[in-house]
């Protein structure tokens, strides 16, 4: 632990170099190494700023095609998102306003009262709306594509079902089975978020209310109906008031069954995904069994 420490400390003083040789004023400020993802390393200054460091050559690419994306929305939509300025410099970084919050987890939905969950729901059914509103010809100019395609359904079945047992096998091979069944999306592709967990939302806990959405890397075209199985991972209620308020504002009705088939597809997936790595896999186990034992 004190070696990871050390290691963390020394790669925090070198961004906070860079970032001072930048920007001088932010010499007196609080700098902290926020949880690392897997494309951008993250710090955070004085609980205000955000600069972002792209790992490789991949993650920049993906870094300026997001701020280009968020070019396009964020005069498009209701939900704030993030406003990125890529600084070119010997390395390449970017800088934003923090948005006002933390994640939303299931612990927290929980303790929300009925009204802030409401409004919770009414605010990313709003954003939902205006993402598919999006015209897919600008979108794809701002460099918008597909989404990662999933595996298919015989392969997940190959690779995941070895890993269950019991009553969480049964319950895979019914969803895959249902997954390898469904027809087409009948909205078919749309431009989306498809990232609309809780750690990746600023969520305010004094007030109860949803200050943002960030990270757009993931976002592209795909299924309409998959952009609503994300917040699954918060809380099953909170996907059901979303959709109903979706359907209420744009009038056109959702297939909830195919919702939670998704669900379900997409923790199977992302276990078969797993299967070469030993640690991530009772992560991943734990994942669908939480998902299944939600649907009771």
């Amino acid at each position: 632990m004190g070696k990871m420490q050390t290691m963390q400390e020394a790669e925090l003083d070198a961004l906070k170099a860079i970032i001072i040789g930048r920007f001088p004023d932010l010499t007196g400020s609080r700098f902290s190494l926020l949880t690392q993802g897997w494309d951008s390393i993250a710090v955070d200054v004085d609980d205000r700023l955000i600069f972002k460091f792209p790992r490789n050559e991949i993650a920049e690419k993906s870094l300026i095609r997001e701020i280009s994306l968020l070019n396009v929305i964020r005069p498009a939509v209701a939900m704030p998102v993030p406003d990125i300025r890529l600084i070119e410099a010997s390395r390449i970084f970017s800088r934003h306003q923090k948005l006002k919050g933390s994640y939303l987890e299931t612990p927290h939905y929980e303790r929300l009262p009925e009204e802030a969950r409401e409004n919770l729901a009414l605010c990313l059914a709003r954003f939902y709306v205006d993402l598919h509103g999006l015209d897919r010809d600008t979108m794809r100019a701002a460099g918008a594509s597909p989404v990662e395609a999933w595996a298919k359904p015989d392969e997940v079945r190959e690779k995941a079902l070895p890993l269950l047992s019991g009553d969480l096998k049964t319950q895979a091979e019914r969803i895959i089975a249902s997954w390898a069944d469904l027809p087409p999306d009948p909205y078919g592709e749309t431009y989306g978020f498809f990232d609309g967990h809780g750690w990746n939302m600023a969520f305010d806990h004094e007030s109860s209310r949803l200050s943002g959405i960030y990270d757009f890397a993931d976002s592209g075209f795909g299924p309409l109906h998959r952009d609503f199985i994300y917040s699954n991972f918060i809380a099953t209620d909170l996907t059901e008031r979303i959709i109903s308020n979706y359907e209420a504002l744009s009038g056109c009705p959702l297939e909830r069954t195919r919702v939670e088939v998704l669900t379900g597809a997409h923790r199977l997936w992302e276990l078969a995904e797993a299967v070469d790595d030993a640690p991530r896999v009772p992560f991943m186990i734990d994942h669908f069994a939480y998902w299944v034992a939600a649907l009771r």
